[in-house]
């Protein structure tokens, strides 16, 4: 794991040192937000090629556009909640779910009742990029144990704001903020603690993390992108140590989401050179 966060650091200081970032960082920061949007919306089940979701402006169509514009919705705000995301992370996630779903949806906004399920969280199985060495695996997918019930879900909730908020009141300090990202990221994943977009809201609360922790502060890394290239079967693998509970399986969760975001980095890094050169 030591090594998994020294890479991480490592990845992410060369990119805020490249010379685009001294003149076109918000270019930068939107970009990063579109790619993370299109791919954490392709792990979600709706992989659109990224000038389509560019292009289109009518995300209503069907289930799928309504996929992606939950994304970029999500996207387009979540490095604006930044100031209320550290005292208050539960009224941040339910904005996220909001921004997702709409409030026309009786449920927007809140976690699950008694008795109320979630979707699933791999609709979708996408194959690792071309060139992307994936984890290697063997036999099939694990599979995961159902989401908690209502009563679960509010204590553990509960229990994650309290250390986020102790965090950001300065305890817990020495704690990296890989660490800290991944675990957020894999405690909603677990928690399942709304009805829809899970998926999507515990990837955009990894990417409020990495922005409150300093690592990523001008949101420039999209690990959505690393995550769907390594592909959704190794993303589940890992998820399945985060949920086994033991030390292998947290440090594989961990060295997972530090393999996206180093990902995300390089996506990041091609995005400037093509600044640099004239082409974006």
């Amino acid at each position: 794991m030591p090594d998994a966060v020294a890479e991480v650091r490592k990845a992410v200081d060369r990119l805020y040192g490249h010379r685009v970032m001294r003149r076109r960082a918000a270019e930068v920061t939107s970009e990063s937000a579109l790619r993370g949007a299109r791919a954490s919306a392709a792990l979600a089940g709706a992989d659109w090629p990224l000038e389509e979701v560019r292009r289109r402006s009518d995300f209503s169509a069907d289930a799928e556009a309504r996929t992606v514009g939950a994304a970029l919705r999500i996207a387009a705000e979540a490095g604006q909640l930044l100031s209320v995301w550290r005292h208050s992370p539960l009224q941040v996630l339910a904005r996220l779910h909001l921004l997702a779903v709409g409030d026309a949806d009786p449920a927007a906004g809140r976690p699950r009742r008694a008795g109320e399920a979630s979707e699933e969280l791999f609709p979708l199985e996408l194959k690792p990029v071309e060139g992307v060495e994936a984890d290697a695996v063997a036999g099939p997918p694990p599979v995961l144990p159902p989401a908690p019930d209502a009563e679960e879900v509010g204590a553990r909730l509960d229990q994650l704001s309290r250390l986020l908020v102790a965090r950001a009141e300065g305890q817990g300090v020495g704690t990296p903020a890989l660490v800290v990202a991944s675990v957020v990221h894999g405690e909603l994943l677990a928690l399942r603690p709304f009805g829809s977009h899970n998926g999507l809201i515990a990837r955009a609360a990894q990417r409020i993390v990495l922005i409150a922790e300093g690592l990523d502060p001008k949101s420039i890394c999209p690990a959505e992108v690393g995550l769907a290239e390594l592909g959704t079967e190794a993303y589940r693998r890992a998820l399945a140590g985060y949920l086994a509970g033991t030390p292998e399986g947290m440090a594989a969760w961990i060295a997972h989401c530090g393999r996206a975001l180093r990902l995300g980095v390089r996506e990041s890094t091609a995005v400037c050179e093509a600044m640099q050169r004239g082409m974006v």
